[in-house]
């Protein structure tokens, strides 16, 4: 795997990279919390706004919309000028341009151009924190560094769900998005005042430009076998809410609360492939095997939905935490095997394709599902790991 040399890693401002690494959590949890939080005030904007369900979708949309759009361009911007400089400038830009929005009654067009670019600078932090572990932390501790980033997910839903329901019902739908919009601009200055860029490799300045990595198929196959394996993710965390209410007459606050503590142990899923993947020396090797337990973990999903009530909850949390460890193996894999000088555009592209079938997986599923499908919808989407295990390139990280 190409990788910079511990001497780099540990160099004089090695005691400094555990700070870098907050801030980067930190940039990626303010991303999240304005990119998947926004569907938490999906009641309050159609009251403010008088929306229809389909306008206010539309609106909630737009963030992914712009993110998919310039995930790869902002890799190769990191790859070219630097982390931090891509951080600070993306988020910061992200909270200016919520401003307005949270400021002005808008109608919901405009909003709706708010929200994609605000989307689309806010994608910055996805390649240029995930390239910021990689050139500080050396091999034997990544994965567990990148499983510490990538619990931002979780916590930045953790984070809008706790406040902007609350903000929304004291002050209104505007208003609340005054947290989003601040918690870029301070973040955003955090990062610009002391993150530092890793040290990078010198190059001559006749040295020929860097073949592209995507001239094999190795990242091909990686990218594809990552958005398989989203798909049983996204099946548990579009349908579990809704299968608990509707299939077992659940109140939505008692599954809520059910999910959002799985959610919690499915951060601490994350950390640990992370420190399984630094114990083995592979990324890739784990990754196929939960690919394994992803797929065994949906058909048991499938089994309990017609046995036992207390066979499907504990099926659900396993999925669930088994269905996100893959997450960060995948990313580190992307750009360990891309290359130091190709690291945030691979990257780029991971975060691109697993989007892409995150998005695509609700209403494809759904379909499946009809009215009370569930239990074959779990079983489709135990599918999508199997036909990743044989499309994850583990010989080519051996090589």
């Amino acid at each position: 795997m190409a990788t910079m040399s511990e001497t780099a890693v540990r160099g004089t401002d090695s005691r400094r990279r555990w700070g870098i690494l907050a801030l980067g959590l930190a940039a990626q949890t303010a991303s999240c919390s304005f990119l998947y939080g926004i569907p938490f005030l999906v009641p309050a904007m159609r009251a403010a706004e008088n929306l229809s369900l389909a306008q206010a979708g539309t609106v909630v949309a737009a963030p992914s919309i712009g993110l998919l759009l310039t995930l790869i361009a902002w890799g190769a911007v990191a790859d070219r000028y630097g982390e931090r400089l891509v951080m600070a400038i993306g988020l910061g830009v992200s909270g200016l341009v919520l401003l307005p929005a949270a400021l002005g009654h808008l109608p919901s067009g405009p909003m709706f151009v708010l929200f994609l670019l605000a989307g689309a600078s806010t994608a910055s932090v996805n390649a240029a924190s995930g390239r910021a572990v990689m050139g500080w932390f050396a091999v034997s501790e990544r994965g567990v560094a990148m499983g510490i980033r990538q619990t931002a997910q979780p916590l930045g839903v953790g984070v809008a769900a706790l406040a902007l329901p609350p903000l929304a019902a004291r002050w209104g739908f505007h208003a609340a998005l005054l947290f989003p919009a601040c918690f870029a601009l301070v973040v955003a200055a955090l990062v610009a005042w002391l993150v530092l860029d890793p040290p990078r490799p010198p190059r001559k300045a006749d040295a020929p430009k860097p073949r592209s990595p995507y001239r094999q198929p190795t990242l091909w196959r990686l990218h594809g076998s990552s958005a398989l394996l989203v798909v049983p993710q996204f099946a548990v965390s579009a349908f579990a809410p809704v299968y608990l209410v509707t299939a077992h007459h659940w109140s939505p606050l008692t599954a809520g609360w059910f999910l959002a503590a799985v959610q919690v142990l499915g951060a601490f899923g994350r950390l640990a492939s992370g420190w399984w993947s630094d114990r083995v020396g592979s990324r890739l090797r784990p990754m196929r095997q939960l690919a394994v337990a992803s797929a065994a973990a949906m058909v048991l999903v499938a089994l309990g939905d017609v046995t036992w009530l207390w066979l499907v909850l504990l099926a659900l949390v396993l999925a669930a935490v088994i269905t996100v460890a893959d997450n960060g193996l995948g990313f580190t894999a992307s750009a360990e095997l891309a290359g130091i000088d190709w690291a945030g555009r691979a990257m780029g592209a991971q975060n691109t394709v697993q989007n892409v079938a995150a998005s695509l997986t609700p209403p494809l599923l759904g379909l499946v599902i009809g009215d009370t499908r569930y239990a074959l919808a779990f079983c489709v989407a135990a599918l999508f790991p199997l036909l990743a295990i044989g499309l994850t390139p583990v010989g080519a990280e051996r090589r």
